[in-house]
């Protein structure tokens, strides 16, 4: 790390200080122009158009045995715990990863890490001479996803992986990272009812959008608990002759929680049972975490990437993934939660914690718009004894208006609901209200959780 000082009699020191200055502020503006970079556009680079881009890349995934993740909600967990287990075994793994919740380089990982600033700055200046030259050509600019997942593609194409993780963007069909031409496997996490403007109005079509990442004859791990959605995925396999690997929650057994261990024994494709233990409270989490255990038992079955019982027991229990019922302070959690599949998942897990125990519960919520908002109220007010509910209006322009939420909250809730017109002053009024022994989470938007963030990194440098 860079330590901002310098010592007048030592002018190496000063020189090391200097440089690293110069970096701060390079990273500083490599951030300023991401973050300009429109995320839709009017004219879209087509998938064969994006082909285009990675040939003069020199089509890097074509070296590259890459997992291919996709799903409504668990794709960053499922892919949290195969860069953890897959580290563990001794594999050099690069991951990419969407959304971020704070900083841009969040989602380009090597070995379970984010990748070294030169490397950053190396593929920003590649894929920003990429763009340079192909618009020239005529093609599109990209788009914010399109440019990072080609700087995800340079990073790995200079680095090397053993494995790259790769977890797709909004869909599935239509998204930029599906114009890899042969992954190892491919994984579909759960699905529900999620970014129906641009996906479908129903899981089937959902579903459909998903299962377009699936390649000829590439295995396919997936979430079976849904049948509207497992027979839209099986019938895509069927056509492209995919070996199939359903997985539900018979596949796993609670065993026990200790906060904030839960122990799981998950059953193996050779009919075995494997015990291990995943450092989360949330009952989401069981499922992400057996579907991870069934893509490596099935990458071990077919010889890619061999990994023992004790790789998965330790890679699992030392995984970590920001932001999915984090508990930043006592008691209080960081829920990524954003739409009505993870809003029901996270109350169930926020009930459980309750039952019994008489615990009060404070409710932090803020989303964006597009969002099924009423639903996910409606969720958590159905679910929960809440002692009261504070909303909040994020710094996104996508953010939804504090006055609308709050209604909402006092047309579902039998509690006080109090409006905020920041992030910070309720989160301050959050800390305030909540006594020792109560529980407290925030959730509703990924946004919300990334403001949150940065409000305790600042309150850290203090």
């Amino acid at each position: 790390m860079c330590g901002i000082y310098y010592n007048k009699g030592n002018k190496d020191t000063y020189e090391d200080s200097r440089r690293c200055v110069d970096r701060g502020e390079r990273m500083d503006n490599i951030e300023e122009y991401l973050n300009q970079i429109p995320m839709w556009a009017a004219k879209k680079n087509t998938l064969e158009d994006i082909r285009e881009y990675l040939k003069v890349l020199g089509n890097p995934d074509e070296s590259m045995k890459i997992i291919h993740v996709a799903g409504t909600n668990g794709k960053g967990s499922v892919c949290a715990f195969l860069t953890s287990v897959l580290t563990e075994a001794g594999y050099k793994v690069g991951t990419f990863i969407s959304p971020h919740l704070v900083d841009t380089k969040e989602r380009f990982l090597m070995y379970g890490e984010w990748v070294r600033p030169e490397t950053y700055e190396y593929a920003f200046e590649t894929v920003r001479s990429l763009s340079d030259h192909m618009t020239e050509k005529g093609y599109a600019a990209p788009t914010y996803f399109e440019f990072l997942f080609y700087m995800s593609m340079a990073i790995n194409a200079k680095c090397k992986p053993d494995v790259v993780i790769l977890e797709t963007g909004l869909g599935g069909r239509l998204d930029a990272t599906n114009v890899i031409k042969r992954p190892v496997l491919t994984v579909l996490t759960s699905i529900s009812m999620d970014h129906m403007e641009y996906l479908g109005d129903s899981l089937a079509k959902i579903a459909e959008e998903k299962a377009g990442i699936l390649k000829e004859g590439v295995p396919v791990v997936y979430d079976a608990n849904c049948p509207e959605a497992s027979a839209v995925i099986e019938q895509r396999a069927e056509e492209l002759g995919c070996p199939l690997y359903p997985t539900a929650v018979n596949a796993y057994t609670l065993m026990s929680q200790d906060e904030p261990m839960t122990k799981l024994s998950v059953r193996t494709l050779d009919g075995g049972q494997l015990v291990v233990a995943i450092p989360s409270i949330a009952e989401y989490q069981w499922m992400n975490a057996t579907l991870a255990i069934r893509a490596l038992d099935v990458l071990r079955r077919t010889r890619i990437y061999p990994v023992t019982a004790s790789d998965i027991i330790m890679g699992m229990k030392g995984s970590y993934w920001p932001g999915r019922m984090e508990e930043v302070l006592p008691g209080l959690y960081l829920d990524g939660a954003h739409n009505e599949g993870g809003i029901a998942a996270f109350a169930r897990t926020a009930a459980r914690m309750q039952q019994g125990s008489g615990r009060k519960i404070h409710l932090l919520f803020a989303a964006v718009l597009g969002k099924d908002y009423e639903k996910m109220i409606a969720k958590l007010c159905q679910t929960l004894e809440l002692t009261d509910v504070l909303v909040a209006q994020m710094k996104t322009e996508r953010t939804l208006e504090k006055d609308l939420l709050a209604k909402e909250f006092q047309k579902e809730a039998a509690c006080p609901v109090e409006s905020f017109p920041d992030v910070e002053t309720a989160w301050k009024r959050l800390v305030s209200v909540k006594d020792e022994e109560d529980l407290a989470f925030c959730i509703g938007s990924l946004y919300l959780i990334g403001e949150i963030k940065q409000i305790l990194r600042r309150n850290q440098h203090d």
